[in-house]
């Protein structure tokens, strides 16, 4: 919904209706077709392949960067390009979607360097964790044109200050952390939470998918998915929301 939303130009196209306008060349002015663009996602475990499943209609070229390559026949199916790290792949794209856990290897991943390595008027989403990016560098990015657009609803801190510039800052389609909570979301989620108890109550093992530390140790799709470490610094700056 993000990608559609930054490369059709959607967002200010709305604000000229809610503004009593009708101004066709300015709504269309950044607008372009999804169709034939390379769109990339950053990991390609059950979300990231699942993006992939559903941008794959929209005749685009899709790419993948894993630390886990998907099958030889899943690539085919898809007709996804495995890239052997993020830069080589945010190189050739249009969009870049991220769906990887923050850890140390992710951490400020798309930093100043790696950004100036996408092709200028690129976009990004970012659903997964705000810190991934550098939160300055996107604000630059945007206003000096070598990002097209950047959406997402994860942000550093959470929640975010009253004067975050990301709020302000321009070609932005950003919301609240709502991307995985819909109604029909919090019912898997008390659906799964439940099963944890029942298994934790029953001494019974829990699926590795839920999983992700045991007995103080990555485990499950925690050890698949993640590095050991702390990338929870400046976390303290939240405390300025309450007084904000």
């Amino acid at each position: 919904m993000m990608i559609l939303s930054l490369v059709r130009n959607y967002l200010p196209s709305h604000e000229w209706v809610k503004k009593g306008g009708w101004n066709i060349a300015d709504c269309v002015a950044r607008a372009y077709d999804v169709e034939g663009m390379n769109v990339g996602t950053v990991a390609a475990g059950r979300i990231g392949a699942a993006v992939l499943r559903r941008l794959k209609p929209f005749d685009v070229k899709l790419h993948y960067t894993d630390r886990h390559r998907l099958p030889e026949h899943v690539e085919r199916e898809l007709g996804a390009t495995w890239h052997p790290d993020v830069e080589s792949m945010a190189k050739v794209c249009d969009v870049v979607t991220i769906n990887c856990p923050l850890h140390p290897e992710t951490e400020n991943l798309f930093d100043e360097r790696m950004i100036s390595k996408m092709k200028r008027g690129a976009y990004i989403v970012n659903t997964a964790r705000g810190k991934i990016v550098d939160r300055d560098a996107i604000v630059r990015a945007l206003e000096n044109g070598q990002l097209a657009g950047y959406a997402g609803d994860v942000w550093f801190p959470q929640p975010a200050p009253r004067d975050h510039p990301w709020r302000t800052m321009p070609h932005q389609g950003m919301t609240p952390h709502t991307s995985g909570t819909t109604l029909s979301a919090q019912a898997r989620y008390a659906a799964g939470t439940r099963e944890i108890l029942e298994c934790w109550f029953d001494r019974k093992p829990i699926r590795d998918e839920y999983l992700i530390v045991d007995g103080g140790r990555l485990a499950g799709v925690g050890a698949h998915s993640y590095s050991a470490g702390n990338a929870t610094s400046g976390s303290e700056e939240a405390s300025r929301f309450k007084v904000a």
